[in-house]
């Protein structure tokens, strides 16, 4: 019933390569897992309905005058500068996280926005922009005719 000749048997040196090239690849794999992945500038949320989409993006301390927003079919472009802080004779920095001069992202829409009826508003560093959809593109009621 049970014969050993059906078990294959390997010596610790035959082995020892196998072992070594997984560890590599664990050590490989998990070598970037405390390094956090680069967050795109600025976080934002995008909502829609039928009738339009509204994204917020979070822009604090930059002055409203330096914040441009283009739309462009179903691309939105959300770009700006930011004053960069200068130290003063004798100071040096403790740590450094702000270190944005300036800004560009551009983020697709599922649908093309009326650019005539877009509407932006910033308020305590949030920006909300409201992107009505264009008419043709909005979803349209089919009635069925019955015979």
């Amino acid at each position: 019933m049970f014969t050993p000749t059906l078990w294959r048997f390997r010596r610790f040196p035959d082995v020892a390569p196998d072992l070594i090239h997984l560890q590599r690849e664990i050590n490989r794999l998990f070598s970037n897992a405390e390094q956090r992945a680069p967050q795109e500038y600025p976080a934002i949320n995008i909502w829609e309905n039928n009738e339009s989409a509204v994204v917020t993006a979070e822009l604090p301390g930059i002055d409203v005058e330096k914040i441009d927003i283009e739309v462009t079919g179903d691309i939105l472009t959300l770009s700006g500068t930011n004053e960069i802080e200068t130290l003063k004779e004798g100071e040096t920095y403790l740590r450094q996280e702000r270190d944005r001069s300036g800004f560009k992202r551009k983020i697709q829409l599922s649908f093309p926005v009326d650019p005539k009826k877009v509407a932006a508003h910033y308020e305590k560093g949030i920006l909300s922009i409201t992107l009505p959809r264009l008419e043709e593109s909005k979803p349209k009621k089919i009635k069925i005719n019955e015979p």
